[in-house]
């Protein structure tokens, strides 16, 4: 097994490995299209290639005309099987980390909530793999405190890592009788404000963590980005007398999320390259947002 998963990760390396020298030819495709199509001379730079780059655009249908990403192999299959999820926390937690990943349970559909124990990380993503989970959550704490969140996309990656601020669990919440009832059903999503390319690859990280819901679902899970800062908010509503009036209820747990590293690779991987990391200077000015 271990055999294995290294030779699909030395494929998927290779694949990756190959994304720039395919974009170079789908530009020099788009050039030589956009020259037939506006009848003007052809760039000098592509003459030599013209003749087998035109019978490779005769050979394209829709699906091979745009460059394939590593993207569509981390989530090639996203929408059409549902995700299955591991949640696990730091070694020894307290009872309030262990009472929010008991919420998160509720808030991922399909998720299962392990014991740590003495298990190591390598263990867990091997028994993960093992098993057909799609992802990996695992909840950090300072002194009880919880501070961060990792999420793992299996078997390739990419790896998320946040820092959790302002968690406020279902029990901390004082108004109860605001509180709505803790549903189950699959959720819809509001996903606002992630416009960068980074923003959308966040989106995408968290997004792909809930299945796709029914029309009908009363279930609202809202990630809003503000300054780079992505605020978690969890809603039931109801229509009391019809489609006009609608009554939204917070269901709880809210948390503000601050993603600061994006890895190409699984938690486990040290080795793993580095996608988007947080640096000093980023924060120095208002007007530079990430996302």
């Amino acid at each position: 097994m271990i055999r294995r998963n290294a030779r699909l990760r030395r494929e998927y390396l290779y694949r990756k490995s190959l994304e720039g020298k395919e974009r170079e030819v789908y530009e020099k495709k788009r050039k030589i299209k956009q020259a037939l199509q506006e009848g003007k001379p052809l760039p000098t730079e592509l003459r030599n290639d013209e003749a087998s780059l035109r019978q490779e655009i005769d050979l394209e249908d829709e699906n091979t005309a745009e460059p394939t990403t590593h993207v569509d192999d981390e989530y090639a299959y996203a929408g059409e099987v549902d995700p299955k999820i591991l949640l696990t926390t730091s070694r020894d937690p307290s009872s309030r980390l262990t009472q929010f990943v008991k919420e998160l349970k509720i808030v991922f559909p399909n998720a299962q909530r392990m014991n740590r124990g003495g298990q190591v990380i390598a263990e867990i993503v091997e028994s993960c793999r093992a098993h057909d989970f799609t992802d990996i959550i695992m909840v950090h704490e300072h002194r009880g405190e919880p501070d961060g969140l990792i999420v793992c996309h299996l078997p390739y990656g990419p790896t998320a890592y946040f820092g959790l601020m302002n968690v406020v669990t279902r029990h901390d919440i004082k108004d109860k009788k605001g509180l709505g009832t803790m549903s189950e059903a699959y959720p819809h999503l509001i996903l606002n404000n992630f416009n960068t390319k980074l923003g959308m690859r966040t989106s995408n990280i968290l997004k792909y963590l809930f299945p796709v819901p029914k029309p009908d679902s009363k279930r609202l899970i809202t990630f809003a980005n503000q300054q780079d800062y992505i605020s978690f908010r969890h809603h039931v509503y109801e229509k009391q007398g019809g489609v006009k009036s609608i009554e939204l209820k917070e269901v709880g747990p809210r948390f503000e999320l601050r993603l600061y590293q994006i890895k190409l690779g699984t938690v486990d991987q040290v080795e793993a390259q580095n996608e988007w990391v947080i640096r000093p200077y980023m924060n120095s000015s208002r007007k530079r947002a990430a996302l």
